[in-house]
């Protein structure tokens, strides 16, 4: 099961790791340079956002005929032209870009090291990789949820090596597996978020609001998410309409349509809404989130929006 965006290809094509590396790295660059005043920051950050926007290109196929999402290959579609009209924009004085630049490059390297820490081992003490204990949690508490709604698959070993997979026996005996994989976790939002909140200046104690208002809500949100798709998939019970499923997704396998419908459609489409609705919620408690989605708007819609207006927020934030 993988969620939306960047960690779902980057767990599949191991060359977009190097490629994500090297734009969270020049984008830091690129914010050091700018805060000493050096006019290479934002060329180089003009530059690194059309960098970014190849990265979104180049995914479109994998999401659009491997990953079989039709939700992920449009915002990579939109993804692509959007960090260039960024970099354009930035290039020619839009400074205000700079925040989302450095949001971007904390959110990359917040999320990366769960991709490329090994296990490793300290004063002769063994340690697993970190995305491997991420994703043994959330695939505990997932069958601690299942277990809650009457069911009892097996827990058995993943595709990753992982204790991390549930198996339903159908009752004509065909075996699903549901693996839950570094994707499922929800670090790729969580990691969208805690790079927004970085990114902002803001008093300290604001930002840890906002952070606990989406946080926990993504992990809970999260582990719903897993529970719904395992039992769903895993009991064939979305088995609808499979010839039209199956075509439009160019997959053969009729026991995947429960999975395409319950991940692919519905989980993709409600992730979608609830993190536009997190977001409301965050940038409540931190109102200087909402240059960062004025700017967001203006790259979708080519025409500037007050959302501290819109959202009745205070023009001057206070530490209350």
């Amino acid at each position: 099961m993988l969620g939306l965006g960047v960690p779902a290809v980057l767990s599949a094509l191991p060359d977009t790791i190097t490629f994500a590396w090297v734009v969270a790295v020049l984008f830091a660059v690129s914010w050091l340079l700018d805060s000493r005043g050096l006019e290479a920051g934002r060329t180089l950050a003009a530059v690194t956002w059309g960098l970014f926007g190849l990265f979104w290109l180049s995914t479109v196929p994998y999401f659009a005929f491997e990953h079989q999402s039709y939700v992920e290959s449009i915002l990579a579609l939109v993804g692509a032209p959007a960090c260039a009209y960024a970099g354009y924009l930035l290039y020619n004085g839009r400074a205000s870009l700079f925040t989302l630049t450095r949001a971007i490059s904390i959110m990359l390297f917040i999320y990366l090291p769960f991709e490329t820490i090994p296990a490793f081992t300290v004063a002769g003490m063994a340690f697993p990789e970190p995305r491997r204990v991420l994703i043994e949690i959330v695939a505990t508490q997932t069958g601690m949820l299942i277990d809650l709604l009457g069911y009892a698959p097996e827990r058995v070993t993943s595709r990753e090596g992982f204790d991390a997979a549930y198996e339903w026996v159908l009752a004509n005996g065909h075996i699903v597996r549901i693996h839950i994989v570094l994707a499922c976790t929800g670090i790729g939002s969580m990691a969208i978020f805690g790079g927004l909140v970085a990114a902002v200046e803001a008093p300290l104690e604001r930002k840890l609001r906002a952070l606990a208002v989406s946080i926990p809500l993504i992990y809970v949100l999260n582990l719903l998410r897993t529970t719904f798709i395992s039992v769903v998939a895993g009991n064939q019970y979305m088995h609808w309409y499979p010839e039209i499923v199956l075509t439009l997704f160019g997959a053969t396998d009729p026991y995947r349509v429960s999975f395409l419908i319950s991940d692919r459609i519905i989980s993709q489409l409600l992730a979608v809404v609830a993190l536009i609705a997190i977001t409301f919620l965050a940038v409540r408690e931190l109102p200087e989130l909402a240059v960062i989605l004025e700017d967001v708007l203006y790259l979708i819609t080519g025409e500037e929006h007050d959302l501290t207006e819109a959202l009745d927020l205070p023009r001057e934030p206070t530490n209350r």
